[in-house]
């Protein structure tokens, strides 16, 4: 083979290859070994498996759906944008508690608001304009005032043409102390709307004086931070968490540096919200991260889609609940109970 023949061979077989060196080969076998410690300790198959079954929490017991990219905002008024009702029954409301259990629920989530004369009910809004026929804060009107009320007026799903629940909803706006008593042995997730500490010695006292259990039955408190924490003093024993202050930033620094398997700090007796279509995003998801979070005292709640633009909320549909693992034993925030709780069942068994 000539000098030439050589220089065209080794055109075709290309650039040598240095030699990798010691020093890169060493980077190598180190970042090889942090992989392989990251997916180790990060296992879910490797952790002890989770004792217990899911429990659901019924936001709102039973209600009337409606369409959460048109109300969006905190304040919207969600009656506007209801869904055609297929039933009457309305949410916060004794029936309502009662149908949600029924359906599964472990725990039915209520929201309570004082009274101009110093009571206490059920209902979701800061005003009663949205749902009801009425005009005004909640706080500012007497029990008698919102007795009166059809808090079925403002339903509608058609843009106003029509009211399809107009007149159902008379007199139904509950006091807590009749939400006690439609479920009497059953945990009630009680929601502080508003930001006064003053409310949480309200509904203690009701509590108190209805003869009720709470630390046995295991009623649960969250919202403000103010009501929460004197709920805490109230009843240490009890679950009482704010959503805001306490599962965001625990949630936020477990994304971020979860991989390392420190629990961050901001989760010790917190929560951790994992919205269903993120939860490849949680380290060690789901069997690790329950036993991390069991070691700090946290509660683990499954929520529903995360959208931007949309109110996120729970879970609403049998095909979403079977996307969180078999054997996850935290709680999950469900919107539409009629649909969720009976697919659960056979998952139960």
């Amino acid at each position: 083979m000539t000098d030439s023949d050589d220089d065209w061979a080794a055109a075709l077989a290309g650039p040598q290859k240095k030699p990798m060196t010691r020093r890169t080969k060493i980077l190598l076998w180190v970042f090889a070994a942090i992989v392989a410690w990251l997916t180790l300790s990060n296992a879910s198959f490797l952790a002890p498996d989770p004792e217990g079954k899911p429990r659901l929490i019924a936001h709102r017991g039973v209600y009337h759906l409606y369409d959460k990219r048109a109300a969006a905002g905190r304040d919207t008024c969600t009656a506007a944008f209801a869904y055609p009702p297929d039933h009457d029954v309305f949410e916060n409301t004794p029936q309502s508690m009662r149908w949600a259990v029924g359906l599964g629920a472990n725990m039915v989530e209520v929201d309570v608001a004082p009274t101009k004369d110093g009571r206490m009910v059920l209902f979701h809004d800061w005003t009663v304009d949205c749902r009801t026929d009425g005009k005004g804060d909640t706080r500012d009107l007497t029990l008698a005032e919102l007795k009166a009320l059809d808090i079925g007026y403002g339903y509608t799903a058609d843009g106003g043409k029509t009211y399809p629940l107009r007149g159902k909803g008379i007199g139904k706006m509950p006091t807590v102390e009749e939400g006690l008593a439609a479920l009497p042995v059953h945990p009630i997730l009680f929601n502080f709307k508003s930001k006064n500490a003053a409310e949480a010695d309200q509904l203690f006292a009701i509590l108190k004086a209805s003869g009720r259990d709470s630390k046995r039955l295991g009623d649960a408190f969250y919202g403000g931070a103010a009501p929460v924490k004197r709920m805490r003093e109230l009843l240490p024993d009890n679950w009482s968490f704010d959503l805001k202050g306490e599962a965001m930033p625990c949630t936020k620094d477990y994304v971020l540096y979860g991989w390392t398997g420190i629990v961050p700090a901001s989760c010790r007796n917190a929560v951790i919200g994992i919205p269903v279509n993120y939860q490849w995003a949680f380290w060690g998801w789901p069997d690790r991260l329950v036993a991390r979070m069991d070691s700090v005292g946290a509660k683990v709640i499954v929520f529903g889609p995360y959208e931007r633009g949309k109110s996120n909320e729970g879970i609403s549909t049998p095909q979403q609940l079977a996307k969180i693992p078999a054997s996850f034993n935290g709680y999950i925030w469900v919107e539409d109970i009629r649909e969720v709780g009976p697919a659960l069942r056979p998952r139960q068994r």
